[in-house]
């Protein structure tokens, strides 16, 4: 019987040790699984506050946009050489964009609000920035790559005026931009025709009759949820998604003619059907465009408008004089070419908006922002001067970006052409990687 009393015991407690161990098992079970709500619900609070830090609140920022920021000291600087390499433009030509109705513009029409109508009388007094301010807001955003949290330390505005700003300043700049003459994109008429090819015979004697060159350009565009408009953009030779825009120059270095914003999917001679157009019914007979050997010579209307150097296996005249002769033209042929690329590199490399990919949604607002580089582009040719761009400015700016960026820009991470921004390092931004 004792014996029996005591096996309960030792079964009873066995029992109680069994129930314990389960007990501090759930207890364990339960306290790591706090632990990790914890821990997650901290690391959601410590991402969130990252993502906080990618723009800033008003506090954090200098206390009036109009006094004393880093843009009011730029604007006061009056420095020529500050002006281009934030701006892409000298002090008078940035006041008479200013002056041609800028100012007037930004005075007068009310700043886009979902809660306040488009009637209303502008106030002035409340806006962040005044005309200047504006317009050195829109052009810090054309010439550089910045994320717009360096545009709110420079200007000391909040996201939402940054973003809102952009947007107006936009259009009013594009407004303006078409009606100052020297930011005009147009054919040649006449005797302009004979001056550009006079201009191209002093370094290219055997071009008689060429009066500019003409290439393609391609800019990175984002992708999009459509399926079609996905299609549309792809380029499958560079296997990415463009947006294509085909560019003339005159020998002078202005824009002659452009087609824009066109699906990169799209073949440049395809493009260039505009341009074709002109060739055939706006070019006196003799006179031709030098071009690459993606664009063909095109249909009887416009033979021997568009000139190119000889593709390879190109059959050569069996006569040796004949033979020299078109190897000589060839090679003037091809150095000529190179001024188109330098073109495109002159609006691309100098205009860092560019090189980032550009939004997808919005296609209208799209070509007015290549229409809007476009005029500017045409603006600084013929109000800064060319010669004075490339023989004082261009040094500078590959200089200061390196010459990486300048000539290889299309090979470089977007995150590493931020941190090459020449407009960044000027105000000494630090860009959050």
């Amino acid at each position: 019987m004792d014996n029996d009393l005591e096996m309960l015991h030792l079964l009873a407690l066995e029992e109680e040790e069994d129930m314990a161990e389960d007990e501090d098992q759930i207890y364990r079970a339960a306290l790591t699984g706090a632990l990790i709500y914890l821990g997650a619900a901290e690391s959601r609070k410590r991402r969130g506050a990252r993502r906080q830090r990618l723009y800033l609140v008003r506090n954090e920022l200098l206390p009036n946009p109009r006094v004393g920021t880093p843009w009011q000291r730029l604007l006061d600087s009056r420095s020529d050489p500050a002006y281009i390499t934030t701006m892409g433009i000298d002090v008078t030509t940035f006041t008479y964009i200013l002056d041609s109705g800028f100012t007037e513009h930004w005075n007068a029409t009310p700043i886009p609000r979902a809660d306040c109508p488009g009637t209303a009388v502008p106030r002035l007094n409340s806006r962040s920035l005044d005309a200047a301010g504006a317009l050195g807001l829109i052009l810090h955003y054309l010439n550089s790559t910045m994320r717009e949290v360096s545009l709110m330390q420079i200007f000391a505005l909040i996201p939402s005026t940054v973003s809102r700003y952009i947007t107006f300043t936009l259009t009013i700049l594009l407004s303006v931009l078409r009606v100052i003459p020297e930011s005009e994109v147009r054919w040649l008429i006449g005797d302009e025709f004979q001056s550009n090819n006079d201009l191209i015979i002093v370094r290219h004697n055997l071009l008689t009759g060429a009066f500019g060159s003409m290439d393609g350009l391609n800019l990175a565009v984002q992708t999009s949820t459509n399926q079609e408009i996905e299609n549309a953009t792809f380029n499958g030779w560079l296997h990415d998604h463009f947006v294509s825009s085909v560019l003339a120059f005159g020998a002078s270095g202005v824009i002659i003619a452009c087609k824009l914003n066109a699906p990169g999917s799209w073949h440049d001679s395809r493009v260039a059907r505009p341009i074709y157009e002109k060739l055939r019914a706006e070019t006196p007979e003799g006179y031709y465009l030098v071009t690459d050997t993606a664009f063909p010579r095109g249909t009887d209307q416009i033979k021997g408008r568009i000139k190119a150097p000889m593709k390879d296996g190109t059959r050569l005249p069996a006569d040796p004089v004949a033979r020299k002769a078109a190897m000589a033209f060839d090679r003037q042929l091809l150095s000529y070419r190179q001024t188109a690329e330098w073109g495109m590199r002159a609006v691309q490399g100098s205009f860092g908006r560019l090189r980032v990919p550009l939004e997808i949604n919005f296609e209208a607002r799209r070509g007015d922002l290549l229409e809007t580089v476009v005029r500017l582009y045409q603006i600084r040719t013929r109000l800064v001067g060319i010669n004075q761009i490339r023989s004082v400015y261009m040094p500078i700016w590959r200089e200061n970006e390196q010459e990486q960026l300048w000539s290889h820009f299309e090979d470089i991470l977007f995150r590493d052409q931020r941190k090459m921004d020449r407009v960044s390092r000027f105000h000494c931004i630090e860009e959050d990687t």
